[in-house]
This record gives structure tokens, sequence and C-alpha cells, in this order.
């Protein structure tokens, strides 16, 4: 390991020599000026990895040299005086120190503001890497007994937690081992899902809050007399994009109750959000909607009724007296006007609001170089959500919601994962062109990368013919064509979709919130 490089300026320097030799006992290289002036040419002739200065000193003070030693000096530095003035702590904290420390120092005083320093990134990497070392084998052991929905829901939180930590450090090792055991996780959950997923439709004690139950078991139970509700539906946001924005609202809200729920499948808006709003299942939806439901092979958009099912679906909950409003935000400029007329929405007993921003964030990876850049991997796609987050008027909507007390919900209708792994597809010209199902006549398909369902009304899915079937993916497989195969697979290698079977598409955040 390199030897740490360290510069003590202090115009009584000779009477720190026992703090020196301790210093250098402990194995720092240490320099030494007695003013600020031999310190700022010592600088631009050298690096150091940390500077204590003395904030008395004849000539320049210890302020003046640390205004003097931006250019020179990048790392961190500690002030060191006889003075507690308030004034003097301000303006050193207004400069940027990194340390204060008030005379008479002690040496083990410096050590430990060496370490905090220096140290402490080390440090955490390596606090941080052992602990996901114990965990790994705790996750491990746990892989191996799942036996429902809820534990699995508690072991994706778990890898999202070491994700996000793993992110903060340099620790690419322990990523690959996680990215290893999110893929393990995955092949195991698909095969959970798949030897489930039927019986949990079928409404029993053991059947997990669902898409189509979604409103009724997390939403309207909060829905009062006093308070109006703001119920914030954020597409195709994943448990981990949600856990990097809550940090930024805790300055405005406090988190009342966290949860999953589980969409169903596909994993689609088409599917998922219709049945979100309408409290029914796509197959239920088909049969009481005719006139609105359209298949995947038909044309047209298949999310523009959303505000019908949902008026629909208060009056078959006994709630039709509720006062409701639906809006859908897929423009900054229409962003802007809703926050503008916060103070109508806050008149309503639920207001209901749909962004679409991840899900245009997700699709314009597919199509734009600069996206594909900018979000090559989940760390940078989680990061660029952040950002998309701290400068939108979704985040101003929420400020004015917090402003009001008003209660407030945030969910999504289902996640999406990183496609990687290729799998031939064939099919009619009818077959629907999602990349992570597929459903149509005579599919041919490779058995082991899909759950195939060949009675759709059993899963409660709408058939377009008495021949149809549905194919769902699994873990990060998306399904091509033969046709132009390898630009097929060159296009959409490397992106982000959703319809299929993974834990970052079906396990999705319900979260509960009240201002502070």
């Amino acid at each position: 390991m390199e030897q740490m490089r360290i510069l003590w300026v202090d115009d009584e320097i000779e009477l720190l020599k026992p703090h020196i030799l301790f210093l250098e006992h402990k194995g720092y290289e240490m320099k030494t000026a007695n003013n600020g002036e031999d310190a700022l040419e010592m600088m631009s002739n050298d690096a150091f990895d940390i500077v204590f200065l003395d904030e008395n000193m004849p000539g320049i003070s210890g302020l003046e040299t640390l205004s003097r030693m931006t250019d020179n000096h990048k790392g961190p530095v500690v002030m060191i005086t006889k003075s507690e003035e308030e004034y003097i702590m301000e303006e050193a904290l207004g400069s940027k120190i990194s340390d204060y420390l008030i005379k008479p120092v002690n040496p083990n005083q410096i050590l430990l503001s060496i370490k905090k320093n220096l140290d402490s990134k080390r440090l955490v990497n390596d606090k941080v890497t052992s602990s996901y070392q114990k965990e790994f084998r705790e996750i491990s052991m746990a892989l191996m007994d799942v036996r429902s929905l809820k534990e699995w829901s508690e072991i994706y939180q778990k890898l999202v937690f070491w994700e996000l930590e793993l992110d903060k450090i340099d620790a690419s090792g322990m990523v690959e081992i996680l990215e290893m055991q999110k893929s393990e996780a995955n092949s195991l959950f698909f095969k959970f899902v798949k030897e489930n997923y039927k019986s949990w439709l079928t409404e029993s004690k053991e059947s997990p809050v669902l898409s189509h139950t979604l409103l009724r078991d997390k939403v309207f139970p909060h829905l009062s007399e006093s308070k109006p509700c703001f119920f914030i539906l954020i597409d195709n946001l994943r448990y981990d994009q949600w856990k990097v924005l809550e940090p930024i609202l805790s300055d405005w809200f406090k988190v009342e109750e966290e949860s999953t729920f589980c969409s169903i499948l596909p994993t689609a808006t088409q599917y998922s959000r219709n049945s979100i709003f309408s409290g029914l299942t796509p197959l239920e939806l088909s049969k009481r909607f005719p006139h609105l439901w359209k298949n995947d092979h038909e044309e047209g958009g298949k999310n523009l009724h959303e505000e019908e099912f949902l008026n629909d679906y208060m009056q078959r909950s006994g709630m039709g007296a509720k006062k409701v409003a639906y809006h859908k935000v897929v423009q900054q400029q229409y962003g802007a006007k809703l926050v503008d007329q916060f103070n109508q929405l806050i008149r309503n007993d639920l207001n209901v609001i749909v962004y679409n921003f991840v899900d245009m964030l997700s699709h314009a990876k597919t199509e734009m170089d600069m996206i594909r850049e900018l979000a090559g991997t989940d760390k940078s796609y989680r990061d660029l959500t952040r950002t998309w987050f701290q400068n939108s008027t979704l985040l101003e909507m929420l400020k004015k919601i917090a402003e009001h007390d008003a209660d407030l919900i945030i969910s999504t209708d289902h996640g999406t994962i990183n496609v990687g792994v290729p799998s031939k597809v064939v099919g009619d010209r009818e077959t629907s062109s999602n990349l992570r199902y597929k459903t149509g006549k005579r599919l041919q398909y490779q058995s082991k990368d899909v759950f195939a369902v060949s009675n759709p009304e059993e899963y409660f899915l709408p058939a377009a013919n008495l021949s149809s079937s549905f194919i769902f993916a699994r873990e990060n497989i998306f399904l091509t064509y033969p046709n132009n195969y390898n630009h097929f697979v060159k296009y959409f290698k490397n992106t982000y979709q959703h319809g299929g079977i993974s834990l970052e598409e079906m396990i999705c955040p319900i979260v509960r919130l009240s201002a502070k």
C-alpha cells in the first residue's frame, strides 16, 4: 500500500515534534512548514493526501492560506486553532474544511482525524464487503427454502439493499457476486411463479396483493372524509428505483408503510395498469368492457380508458359519491400545469396521477444511443431516474401534497429488467410484438426459456382466438424472431424490457407516506 503523505503547517511546528514522530511511527510520510507562504510553495511542487493547518500564524493566516491553496491541494484539510470563536469556525467550514480541531491536540486526535478523512472509504468498503459476504451465505440458504411470495419479496428487498450498498463503494468483485446471486434468485423465482401463479388468481387467504386487488387492499382503506388522498403511479418503477427516490422525499415525508405487491402476468402496462384501475383481471375486464378492451394484435392505444375503468370501480365498491380526479402526465408541460392547478386537486377525495417518465426512459434506452450510454447498467439507470426525479414536476407536486398534509400513496404498475439472452420464437402475423411475452396461435419456442400458458382463460387472460396461447420469458431472456436475427439481437440486447417473469418485473413497491 502506498505511503500516505501529510503536510503539517504551524508556526510552532518545533513543539509538535512528538506528534510528528508518532505519525511517522504509524507509517505516514510527514512534511512540515512553519508559515503559510512556505506551505503554498510546497503544495505547488508536491502532492499531499491531507493538510493540517494552524489557523493563527504570523504573515498570512490559516484561513487566508486555505483560500489560496484550493488550486494546489484537492484533498482534505484539517483546521487547528486555539480559538473557539464562532466566526472562525463558520469561516473555516464555509471554506469546506474536512475537520476542525481545538488546541491543544493529542496524537490520537490527529490519528483519528486522518483515519476519518483518509481511511474511512477503505474502512467502509471493508465493512460493507464483509457484511455482504456474511449475508450472501444467509440469502443462499434462504433461497433453498422459499415457500411464499412474501418470503420472495423479503429476499428481493435484501438483494436490492446490498445492491445499493455496493453502489456506494469500489467493490467490482462483490458486485459480480451479487449479480450471480440475483441471477440464481431469478432462476428459482421463475420456477416458483410457474408452480404457484395460477393459485394466486383464485382469491384466498394465501393470495398475495395482485394488480387487480391493489386499490382495494392498499388505497381504498385510506380514503377518509377528513383528508384528500393522492395515489401516484409511476409507470415502470422498480423497487430499487423507489429506494433511490425515497431519501429525496425524507425532508417532507415519513414512510408510514412500505410493502410490495405482485404484478399480474403479463407484466405489461396494457394488462397490469388496466387491472389496477378497474379492479378486474384482464379476462374480466375484456368481458365487462368488450368495446374498450383491445387485444395485443388490434390497432389503437391499449391504455386510453383508465379513467372510465376507475370510475366504474369506485361505483362497484360503493364509493360512487367520492369526488375522484384522474390525470396522466406524459409531458413536462402538463406536469407543470397540474402543479399550478393544485388548489383544485386538493378539493377531491381521491386524486390519481400517472407519471410516465420512467417507462419512456426504458423505451428511450432501446431507441437512443445516448440513453444507452447513460443507462448502460442498473446503477446508471437508477442514477438517471434519481436525476429526473430531482428536477421533475412530480417532485414539485409531492412538495405541494406535503404542504397541505394530504395522504400520499406511491406505487407502480410493473417493473422492468435489463435483458441479455435471446431466445427464438416463431408465430403468425398476429403474434404480439412484446419481447418478454408473446400471445398468438401456433407459437413455436424454446420450452426451457418460457412459462407457456395454453389455456389463457384459466389464468384470467383473454384469448384473441380459440387456439391462442401465452408465453412468458424467464430471467433476463428476450424473445426474438428468426428473421434478421443478428440485427434484432444486437438492437435489443442490454435494453430494459417488461412483460415476463422476474423479481424486478413482478415484485413492485407500494408505499404510504405522511407529511412531516
